[in-house]
């Protein structure tokens, strides 16, 4: 079987894309999954998404971690599936659509920025060293020194397996603050089981955390990511996060076919 996919990024976050709406594709085949994200030899990508038919909503989203296990909401692979719909003639610059984590918002900007908002946040965790938080995906936020150096694939996989989290494990972010506004972080997400250029809700974990422990007072921050830069922006009342939306590039890579 001949499947065809696109092959997307956002700030360095890929993901082979696929266009499911004859509903063909072998949902159950996780080796399948995890040999066409593999970097030697499938396409390679930190997740696939195929874009499902859904009878309420423009589209479903259903997404993979490279490991070949469906997972929980990926933000950039959201805002990636956004740009990779628009291609397609799904949507034009304004949807709504399904995922796991309930409902989603989605804009695409004259400039191709996608904006995707993301569920509202109610619940964090926060303790002297660290600050736990869902954002669609579970994340573990904590501020250390020399991030540039810091070993975020050792330090990141010890907290993921660790005691704190049980088998389910936590994605890891390890931020810096560079201004009220600026943060830069390098995460740690599972699945993919090493450090990642880019991580949609952990950016969005990050910014809101960051809000939380008085980091900031600022409602719109800027997320210096490995693979480039992400914007979040909210609004705070109470403990509870709402209008929470996740802002960047979405940008078509190539297009293939592969033997399956």
């Amino acid at each position: 079987m001949e499947l065809e996919f696109y092959k997307y990024q956002g700030t360095g976050n890929d993901f082979v894309m696929i266009d499911n709406r004859s509903n063909s594709f072998p949902k159950e085949n996780t080796q399948l999954v995890a040999h066409l994200c593999d970097r030697r030899f499938g396409i390679g990508a930190d997740g696939l998404i195929l874009l499902d038919t859904d009878a309420a909503t423009d589209f479903r989203m259903v997404y993979y971690n490279s490991d070949g296990n469906l997972s929980s909401m990926c933000g950039n692979g959201g805002r990636c599936l956004v740009a990779f719909a628009k291609k397609l003639n799904v949507i034009q610059n304004e949807t709504t659509f399904m995922a796991t984590d309930g409902l989603h918002y989605a804009t695409v900007g004259a400039d191709g920025i996608v904006s995707l908002q993301m569920i509202d946040v109610a619940e964090i965790k926060n303790t002297p060293d660290y600050s736990f938080l869902n954002t669609g995906s579970p994340h573990h936020v904590q501020l250390v020194t020399d991030l540039e150096h810091y070993n975020v694939k050792e330090n990141g996989a010890a907290i993921r397996y660790g005691d704190l989290y049980g088998q389910q494990g936590s994605n890891v972010n390890f931020v810096k603050k560079i201004d009220d506004a600026t943060f830069s972080l390098r995460t740690y997400e599972r699945g993919v089981e090493d450090e990642t250029l880019a991580c949609g809700t952990g950016a969005t974990a990050v910014a809101i955390a960051m809000n939380a422990i008085g980091q900031t007072d600022l409602n719109t921050i800027h997320l210096n990511v490995e693979g480039g830069k992400l914007a979040v922006s909210f609004d705070a009342k109470d403990g509870k996060y709402t209008n929470v939306f996740l802002k960047g590039p979405a940008e078509f890579v190539f297009k293939g076919t592969i033997q399956i």
